[in-house]
């Protein structure tokens, strides 16, 4: 048996990981389960794409730079598209989420966000339509690594920016104030007010996270398989399954359990076929509500 499976599994968690840390984090700090998250990752990628057309169309065509299949400007443009998603998450939070917030029933702001993905979706397809397109569409050779396994050098390079992503959010979370702040939040909102936390600085910090790293994810799915409108809306339900995997409100928790979900995923690909590759996720959420509903690194809230 390959074991090419380890290699995709890899990427599919790491994609699934950048995605379930604003998942996680939103449910923990702002208590609602957001459902535009996944169309963060979407409309984060689109704004990539459209800054290096507006780039390419600017200074002209550009050579990637080797061995990778992209250039400079997809790295300038990554970094737009992370402020682009950023500033989106903090405007609807401004004009929906936070006005609902205040109602105290979560209930109605989960139902928003569903309306609000369907919206953002529906305007990204009627954007840019339904049809798929790429970042580049050069073949990259890939490289064996021994085992059966091969690998690109694209697929090595989002590897270690997904782990430099990881380790700065955590280092955000557990040695800067703003971490702290973020934590304290999460554990017992009315005490962090009495301490004299700044609430919405943190919910602004939070947005933002979120938003940059599904802007990443969305990325990475957009370099290394297509780009199209429904793309974040696929992730939504292994993102969540991620998110409860590891438990609410942790960031290596995320991770792990995006890791998890690709293996998992891969897995079954290679082994019953992609057919049960959508069911993998569902399989999994449902086992852990049963066996451990907080999760691998949940903590019981008393």
């Amino acid at each position: 048996m390959s074991l090419q499976f380890i290699v995709d599994g890899l990427l599919t968690g790491s994609m699934i990981g950048l995605g379930a840390i604003g998942v996680t984090l939103t449910y923990s700090i702002l208590r609602f389960s957001n459902f535009a998250h996944g169309d963060f990752m979407a409309w984060g990628t689109y704004a990539t794409l459209a800054v290096v057309s507006a780039i390419g169309a600017i200074v002209g065509k550009v050579a990637p730079i080797a061995p990778l299949s992209f250039g400079w400007p997809l790295l300038v443009a990554l970094v737009v598209g992370m402020a682009f998603t950023a500033l989106l998450a903090l405007l609807l939070d401004k004009v929906l989420f936070s006005r609902l917030r205040s109602q105290g029933q979560a209930i109605i702001v989960v139902m928003a966000s569903f309306g609000a993905s369907m919206a953002l979706r529906s305007l990204l397809e009627f954007t840019f339509t339904s049809r798929p397109t790429y970042f580049s569409r050069a073949i990259q050779i890939a490289m064996p690594v021994g085992f059966g396994i091969r690998v690109t050098p694209d697929q090595i390079a989002l590897l270690l920016l997904t782990a430099i992503l990881v380790l700065g959010v955590h280092l955000l979370m557990t040695r800067t104030q703003t971490g702290r702040s973020m934590q304290a939040l999460s554990q017992n909102a009315a005490l962090a007010r009495i301490v004299g936390i700044d609430v919405a600085r943190v919910v602004r910090v939070t947005w933002i996270i979120g938003g940059a790293l599904a802007c990443v994810a969305g990325v990475m799915i957009g370099i290394l398989v297509q780009i199209r409108p429904f793309m974040g809306f696929d992730m939504l339900l292994p993102m969540f399954a991620a998110a409860i995997l590891g438990g609410i409100g942790s960031i290596p928790g995320a991770v792990l359990g995006g890791l998890i979900i690709g293996f998992a995923e891969a897995g079954a690909v290679q082994l019953i076929g992609a057919e049960w590759r959508a069911a993998v996720s569902f399989i999994i959420l449902m086992a852990v509500l049963f066996v451990r509903p907080i999760g691998l690194f949940g903590v019981r809230e008393r």
